[in-house]
């Protein structure tokens, strides 16, 4: 059952699964500009609208991300799509690895952009840098951040402690970030 809550001036809709899953509420928002809070099976509806008044500036983002670009984002999983934005995000991310490959003393080995179906980027052994051409749609702090996550296998080939410290460097926050990026897909 679809419900909605005011934020501002804007009425969101958002629908509720109740799973045992989860012993507390989460949100999720999805490319087709549907929100849907993830709720234990036992808890009140006045606690799931106080959950979602906690995350209304969130919320309001994300609704006003897929009112600006929601022509784009329902279609963009097709061939024709990818063909027509490949070369405007390589450039984009050549213009920011350039940037941070300086801060970070590294440079890859290829970079390809990509259509993938389910990751935002990837880094090889041999130094390659794979990204997925969805970036370009991406508000620019993420894709930034999308970008020197990947830079930064280049010098810790894991997500270990040292990983993130360097991700850190630039990013302090890239916790919230990494966590944004999860319900962007």
């Amino acid at each position: 059952m679809e419900r909605q809550i005011r934020v501002k001036n804007a009425r969101i809709q958002y629908a509720v699964k109740r799973t045992s899953a989860v012993k507390s509420p989460s949100l999720r928002a999805y490319r087709n500009g549907r929100f849907v809070v993830l709720a234990p099976i036992g808890m009140r509806y006045d606690r799931i609208q106080e959950f979602l008044r906690t995350k209304a500036d969130w919320l309001l983002e994300q609704y006003r991300f897929f009112l600006r670009f929601q022509d784009r984002l329902l279609f963009m999983n097709g061939r024709k799509t990818y063909l027509a934005h490949k070369e405007e995000a390589r450039a984009f991310v050549e213009n920011r690895l350039a940037r941070y490959a300086k801060i970070y003393g590294v440079s890859p080995n290829q970079v390809r952009i990509k259509n993938h179906k389910v990751t935002w980027g990837s880094c090889s052994e041999n130094g390659n840098l794979n990204f997925n051409y969805k970036l370009l749609f991406l508000p620019s702090r993420l894709a930034n951040y999308l970008i020197v996550h990947e830079l930064c296998h280049l010098k810790e080939f894991n997500h270990s402690l040292k990983f993130w410290k360097l991700v850190e460097k630039s990013f302090p926050d890239y916790q919230k970030l990494e966590q944004e990026l999860r319900y962007r897909y």
